[in-house]
């Protein structure tokens, strides 16, 4: 099937972008990676008038961190620059545990992770790291400048806060309270496909006790789901087997699975709870 017609804008600078993105307003789409919105395009599910292609804006093109200890991650940042970067590693072991699982080799080399956030697929992996996380999302207007809680970014499937003439242009990651420990676990039917279930789990250490804990779930409801009592369960605490068991469980009491031809919902919370059950084993070590 071939797209409808639609106008194609190439911008060479932020400010460029913005002004378009002002003047044509809920007309436009903003191109990134386009491994989600050309396929969307190509089946008419989606008749933007206009695509903004952003891709010559090269001060998006970043991951670092900050002074602060913040982990900044520029629109244009590809899956694959995380997959094999040398920032990450010990310093943020869940994002390095994602990055290699997004779709395939194909789709890592041009799809960003700012473009799968605004995507808002529930099945998207990248939205229940930021969760677990708590990461934020900066958008930018020609009129000012927000930064938005993860928590408050996605409103449902394939819908955000975003507002017309708005920009997402960077993701942040907050420095860790601790020391990091995490996982991402992704129950799929081939390499490449979407999340039967995904489950994102993070942990932050001092001594024996856990300080911070966060654990999302993916492909378990309408959106990707923040285990908060799950989260609660753990902080503050040792992690002792009955604290993972306990965690486990509550993470699957969060989850809002529903049967389909990947499985039934039963057993889409029972992977839930095995897998934050093997994520906290294998991240941290359990006390006995």
């Amino acid at each position: 099937m071939y797209p409808a017609r639609f106008r194609y804008e190439a911008p060479r600078s932020l400010d460029e972008a913005l002004d378009m993105l002002r003047s044509y307003g809920d007309a436009a789409k903003v191109l990134a990676g386009g491994q989600s919105l050309i396929p969307m395009v190509k089946l008419r599910f989606a008749n933007p008038e206009v695509l903004v292609d952003i891709n010559n804006i090269r001060v998006l093109d970043y991951h670092r961190e900050a002074s602060t200890g913040v982990l900044e991650v520029g629109a244009l940042c590809r899956h694959v620059d995380l997959e094999y970067s040398v920032l990450l590693g010990d310093r943020r072991p869940l994002v390095s545990s994602a990055a290699p699982l997004i779709a395939d080799p194909i789709v890592r080399n041009r799809g960003t992770l700012v473009g799968s956030l605004c995507h808002a697929d529930p099945q998207g992996d990248w939205a229940s790291v930021m969760l677990a996380l708590d990461g934020e999302v900066v958008a930018v207007s020609a009129t000012g400048r927000r930064v938005i809680p993860m928590t408050d970014f996605v409103t449902g499937p394939f819908t955000t806060t975003l507002l017309p003439g708005e920009l997402a242009v960077e993701a942040r990651i907050p420095a860790p309270k601790g020391t990091p420990h995490g996982r991402y676990l992704k129950l799929e039917r081939r390499v490449g496909d979407f999340a039967t279930v995904g489950v994102a789990v993070a942990v932050e250490t001092s001594g024996d006790k856990v300080v911070r804990a966060g654990i999302a779930l993916t492909g378990v409801g309408g959106n990707n789901i923040k285990a908060v009592e799950a989260e609660r369960a753990l902080v503050g605490s040792a992690l002792t087997a009955a604290a993972v068991e306990e965690a486990a469980r509550l993470a699957a009491e969060a989850a809002r699975p529903r049967t389909d031809h990947r499985g039934s919902a039963e057993y889409k919370r029972h992977v839930v709870h095995t897998f934050v059950t093997r994520a906290l084993e294998s991240a941290a070590p359990v006390a006995a």
